[in-house]
This record gives C-alpha cells, sequence and structure tokens, in this order.
C-alpha cells in the first residue's frame, strides 16, 4: 500500500526537521515535500525512504497541489 511522506511521518511520530535531519535533507525541501508541494529528486526520494525503511515504490510522491491555468488579458 503507497503512503504520502506526511503519512509515514504521523505513523512515525516523525517531525519535519528530524526526518530533515536523519535524510541530510534542507528542511525547507523536506518541508515542501510532506505538504505534496514538491515532487522529490530520484536522490531525495531515496534518502527519504531510506529513513523510513522502505522502498520508494512505497511512497506516493506526487504533488497535493492542485495545477491551476492562469488566464489574464495581457498588457492594458
Amino acid at each position: 500500500m503507497m503512503r504520502s511522506v506526511a503519512d509515514l511521518c504521523h505513523e512515525q511520530g516523525l517531525t519535519v526537521p528530524a526526518l530533515a535531519q536523519r535524510s541530510s535533507l534542507e528542511e525547507d525541501r523536506v518541508l515542501a515535500i510532506v505538504l505534496g508541494r514538491w515532487t522529490p529528486s530520484p536522490a531525495e526520494r531515496q534518502k527519504i525512504a531510506t529513513v523510513f525503511g522502505i522502498p520508494i515504490e512505497d511512497v506516493a510522491w506526487g504533488h497535493k497541489t492542485p495545477i491551476q491555468h492562469l488566464y489574464g488579458h495581457g498588457p492594458g
């Protein structure tokens, strides 16, 4: 069963700062990944999955933030 990084943190009682420290990633990047605002690189995925002791295929890595198309009328 695939779980998000946020779900894994909740299940294991891990905070964002703790996950950042254990994965050797910057805290801002880890927060963006946990919130679903950043899709991690393969190397970042491996580091995070290693912290949880699971294969990267068992983690849902996608964005949670909907992608919106913005339309404008151009200048003046």
